[in-house]
C-alpha cells in the first residue's frame, strides 16, 4: 500500500553522512517537525546497510502517514517497498520505473531548470516534477542555477505538484514558494540544524503563512 504524495509541505532529504540509529533519529525528529515527505539519499555504505536503513525509516514514515521516497534506486525502492523514488538525469524513464514499482508508486522527476523536461516527464506519468538549484548549495555548490521565472511558469502549466530545491532555508524558502513551489526540499537546512525538529516546523510553517491567494490547478 502507497502513501498519496503530499500537495504541498516540506520535503526533508536525508544527508548521506547519517546512518544507522543517528540517521533513524533526525529522521523521527523532521517528522515529528512536520515534514511531509521524507527522501532516503543512500549514498554511502553497503546495500545491505541500505536495506537495514530503508527499512528503519519506512517503518517511522509508514507510523506518520508520510511517504518514503528512495533516491535515484527503483530497485532499492522495491526492495525496501518504499512508496516511490526520485530519478535525476541518468536514472532511466518514469516508465521503466513503474515497472520495477508498479503504476501506485510515487515516481518524481529532478527537471533542474527546464520546464520541457518537466511538461515531458508530466506527460510520461511523473507523479511530482522538482526544480533547482535555487540557491547557493553545500550538498551540490557547482550545480546550475534555476530561475524563480521557471516557477511560476511550471506553476501555470503543469498539472502535478511541483518541489523545489538546492540551497534553501527558513531566509529563503517564502521567494520559492511565492513563484510556485507546491513542496521545498532541504538537507542542511533541516539536518544540519541543531534542533531538527524545530527547524522542520520553521519551514512547514511557511506554508501556512498568509499570502497572496494563488490560482489551483485547473484555473489558469
Amino acid at each position: 500500500m502507497h502513501t498519496p504524495f503530499p500537495s504541498k509541505g516540506l520535503y526533508a532529504i536525508t544527508p548521506a553522512r547519517l546512518q544507522g540509529d543517528a540517521l533513524l533519529a533526525a529522521a523521527e525528529s523532521a517528522i515529528f517537525g512536520g515534514a511531509a515527505v521524507l527522501q532516503y539519499r543512500p549514498k554511502s555504505g553497503s546495500a545491505k546497510d541500505h536495506l537495514a536503513d530503508g527499512g528503519r525509516l519506512l517503518s517511522a514514515c509508514r507510523a506518520a502517514g508520510i511517504p518514503l521516497i528512495i533516491n535515484d534506486s527503483p530497485w532499492l525502492a522495491a526492495e525496501i517497498g518504499a512508496d516511490g523514488v526520485h530519478l535525476g538525469r541518468d536514472d532511466g524513464a518514469v516508465t521503466a520505473a513503474r515497472r520495477v514499482l508498479g503504476e501506485r508508486a510515487i515516481v518524481g522527476v529532478s527537471c533542474y531548470d527546464s520546464l520541457e523536461r518537466a511538461l515531458r516527464a508530466e506527460a510520461e506519468g511523473a507523479s511530482y516534477v522538482a526544480f533547482g538549484t535555487f540557491f547557493q548549495s553545500a550538498t551540490k555548490p557547482s550545480a546550475p542555477r534555476a530561475r524563480l521565472d521557471t516557477l511560476r511558469e511550471g506553476e501555470s502549466r503543469l498539472h502535478i505538484p511541483i518541489v523545489a530545491i538546492g540551497g534553501i532555508d527558513a531566509a529563503n524558502a517564502s521567494q520559492v514558494i511565492r513563484a510556485g513551489a507546491d513542496l521545498v526540499a532541504v538537507i542542511e537546512a533541516v539536518f544540519g540544524a541543531a534542533d531538527i525538529a524545530r527547524a522542520a516546523a520553521e519551514l512547514r510553517g511557511l506554508f501556512h503563512a498568509p499570502a497572496k491567494r494563488r490560482p489551483s490547478r485547473g484555473e489558469h
